[in-house]
């Protein structure tokens, strides 16, 4: 998919299993809203061929409508309109919808149901969105930033939701800027970055499968000047040193005694005195900023 001289998705090619739940990821303008957009049948394809469900979204759009869901990140109702009112509307258009009183309890609506669109919050749009996406019983849900603007607690519920879905049967294929939402809930993870499928696999063989750690330095004064890569040369190059912020630094890699004790000695030479020393397994933001460089922005 080409804007202009701007290629945004470049030779893309993944698949997604069914009854499970597969989070695309990648930074802003990576390609990942523009490949959804395609699976849903909003574009077409100018080379490839997409499958969705075994129909092609565009050709086939009329069988194909009435098996997915599309949670949008933004919009999808009228501005006037109350939220139960715009549920139940979305209801009365499928044959055998789910109970809008129980998705309306599950997720929290009751207190907004008689709200103008316009007037709830971006957590409550985004509940709304969701139960409009999956009140038709679809085989296939793409959600896009299902959590976006939620409280904790939000957040919570929508998790136990898709969760349910999935043990259901149901196919979810999410996009999200909350790592840990990625970790918790995906089976599956595709991360893209200029167009390009750049990594595959569970949460557990991106952050655990290389059997690498983490160690997190966080130091009491202002790190000095070239900090990280003085330490990325005392470490050697199986390590890598990225700076969190001005007195953190994080330490991926190989993490033994070896290791501890290199930064501790880098910490005495260097005057630098450590608040913190946390070792821990790599996280999906670590692997996901490996693997990018920048992070993912809201």
């Amino acid at each position: 998919m080409r804007y202009g001289d701007k290629v945004a998705v470049d030779g893309l090619s993944l698949s997604v299993e069914r009854d499970s739940i597969t989070a695309v990821l990648g930074p802003n303008g990576a390609g990942k809203t523009t490949t959804l957009e395609t699976c849903e049948g909003y574009r077409a394809p100018q080379q490839g061929t997409v499958r969705v469900l075994g129909l092609d979204p565009r050709a086939d759009r009329r069988a194909l409508l009435p098996r997915i869901g599309v949670m949008l990140q933004d919009g999808g109702a009228w501005s006037g309109v109350r939220a139960v009112e715009m549920l139940r509307h979305v209801a009365s258009l499928h044959a055998h919808p789910l109970d809008v009183g129980m998705l309306v309890e599950r997720l929290g609506l009751g207190e907004c149901g008689r709200t103008p669109y316009r007037r709830l919050s971006g957590g409550q749009q985004q509940r709304l969105s969701l139960a409009m996406a999956v009140v038709g019983r679809p085989e296939l849900v793409f959600v896009d930033e299902p959590t976006a603007g939620m409280d904790p607690q939000a957040r919570r519920t929508t998790w136990a939701l898709l969760e349910e879905l999935r043990a259901d049967g149901v196919t979810i294929v999410l996009t999200t800027h909350y790592m840990d939402e990625a970790e918790q809930l995906a089976d599956q993870v595709h991360v893209i970055d200029h167009g390009r499928l750049i990594a595959s696999g569970s949460p557990f063989q991106l952050t655990r499968g290389t059997g690498n750690s983490t160690i997190r330095l966080v130091v009491t004064e202002p790190f000095p000047p070239g900090a990280p890569d003085s330490l990325q040369a005392a470490l050697g190059p199986d390590t890598e040193v990225r700076p969190v912020n001005e007195q953190s630094l994080m330490i991926s890699g190989p993490a033994d005694a070896s290791t501890l004790a290199t930064v501790s000695a880098w910490c005495q030479q260097h005057g630098v005195l450590p608040e913190s020393l946390t070792l821990g397994q790599r996280t999906l933001e670590d692997v996901f900023l490996q693997l990018t460089g920048r992070e993912l922005a809201t």
